[in-house]
């Protein structure tokens, strides 16, 4: 059996990273659309663009993509790039801008990026549409994909087609078009932002599917992120998905979490990991970590399909400006549950700022920034990326590597392997705030940690202190 260090590995891939951060010429790309190979190996960047930079614009995200690549990205999701309404925009605070009577501080409130006014245009505050040109290109060239964020619930108050078509709207009793209901108590969702569409109208339903591949055989990007994905009806994502992918291989990412959204080879590629995402914040705070990890990945063993794809993350956008930073909900576990959301089974996912610790709620309806200084997530993630993009052991596509539970003598400590073509990562944590220890299973070792100590028959953990061990036979 052949044991290789992590440490050893890492160090080559970053410095070969380090060597490659340049984009090569137009002439020498070797674009192919996105495939399920990339998927078993993906990490996925969700780009808030107002908020990444100072300028707040695609030029300036453009230039950091190479940087990206370091991080083992292969997948960028953009959250929506399109133009928003002015009609019943929201404010900070939530009310609308409109109400606001100080004119300095109402033209600061720039609305939500899911109140869309044409889906076919982008943002003027985000640069114009060379600009995003520019993006897509930079990103192929980096052998980068790029999905966008899809509205399809819903639209601006402002968008043509409550001129044009208004029957393409949910409407009252009384003939007036509608916010969202929440079907489970028939009362508004409190998005007073935008207008529901009505997916009864089979002419809207096309519209919104030409407007989608638009972007697909006009701009050559490679899928979609869609939002609320579980407010549209099935059948529509059924026949949206096929004329897409007629057109090109892409990915389709649903923001929900029911299983049937991922069923089969016809609809989406991958859901939200809602479940464990929330399992991962109540393991932040538990006196009962391990177990309520083991109960999680059981449900989503028996509810989802061996070829689903689960995105595993502790924040993103929704997350970090409603309930709070990594740091607030997960406190000193936070890099513990980064790794892990790296090892399981499914795909991890980067939200900007992440990679810089970002240590503030970003607010959501006006110009805020990300920092850009690396402290302590930048060079976890780029070990965790990197290790991702090149061990099977660690593909979590549509031909994921297995997933073995590992029962240690420590209910303290959570252990568990992953395991495909003579590739074996096993992942032990410490989920507690206390030194622990366990027979070291002795397979090659990593210490991201250099505080952790290891002996031959004994693996000591310090507070919430992980280590990945590495088996290539």
């Amino acid at each position: 059996m052949k044991k290789i260090s992590f440490l050893l590995i890492i160090g080559l891939l970053l410095l070969t990273c380090k060597n490659q951060t340049t984009t090569v010429e137009s002439s020498e790309l070797q674009y192919k659309p996105i495939s399920d190979v990339v998927l078993e190996t993906a990490v996925i960047y969700e780009a808030n663009i107002r908020q990444y930079s100072e300028s707040g614009t695609f030029t300036d995200f453009t230039k950091d993509i190479p940087n990206l690549k370091q991080l083992g990205v292969k997948v960028i999701w953009l959250m929506p790039i399109f133009p928003i309404s002015e009609t019943k925009r929201k404010a900070t605070g939530g009310e609308f801008a409109s109400l606001i009577e100080d004119e300095t501080e109402r033209e600061k409130m720039l609305g939500s990026y899911y109140a869309v006014t044409d889906f076919t245009k982008v943002n003027p505050e985000f640069g114009t549409l060379e600009d995003f040109r520019a993006l897509i290109k930079t990103a192929h060239e980096n052998d980068i994909y790029v999905i966008l964020d899809w509205v399809a619930n819903h639209t601006g108050w402002d968008h043509t087609w409550l001129k044009t078509n208004p029957e393409y709207y949910t409407q009252n009793e009384a003939g007036d078009v509608i916010d969202p209901i929440n079907p489970d108590t028939g009362e508004s969702w409190g998005w007073q932002d935008v207008a529901d569409l009505n997916y009864d109208n089979k002419e809207m339903r096309a519209e919104m599917i030409e407007d989608m591949l638009f972007w697909i055989t006009q701009e050559n990007i490679d899928g979609f992120r869609c939002d609320v994905a579980s407010a549209v009806p099935l059948d529509f994502w059924k026949d949206a998905i096929a004329k897409l992918r007629a057109e090109k291989e892409i990915f389709m990412l649903a923001e929900a979490g029911e299983a049937n959204l991922v069923e089969g080879t016809e609809l989406f590629d991958m859901a939200y990991g809602w479940d464990r995402h929330h399992v991962f914040n109540e393991m932040a705070k538990s006196d009962d970590a391990v177990n309520l990890w083991k109960e999680s990945i059981k449900r989503d063993t028996n509810l989802y399909e061996a070829d689903d794809i689960l995105m595993t993350f502790v924040t993103n956008h929704d997350e970090n400006s409603w309930n709070g930073t990594v740091r607030e909900r997960m406190g000193d576990a936070a890099e513990l549950l980064t790794a892990l959301s790296f090892v399981v089974p499914g795909m991890p996912l980067i939200y900007s700022g992440q990679e810089y610790d970002l240590d503030h709620r970003l607010l959501f309806f006006e110009k805020d920034q990300i920092p850009s200084t690396k402290g302590v997530m930048w060079p976890l993630l780029e070990k965790l990326g990197q290790l991702k993009n090149t061990n099977p052991a660690l593909n979590g596509g549509k031909n994921s590597a297995t997933y073995k539970d590992i029962e240690t003598t420590n209910p303290k400590v959570l252990a568990f392997s992953r395991e495909k073509n003579k590739h074996k990562v096993v992942f032990v944590g410490n989920f507690s705030d206390k030194n622990q220890s366990l027979k070291n299973p002795s397979i090659g070792a990593f210490n991201y940690d250099s505080k952790i100590k290891v002996d031959d028959k004994t693996l000591l953990l310090e507070p919430w202190g992980f280590r990945i061990l590495l088996d290539n036979k």
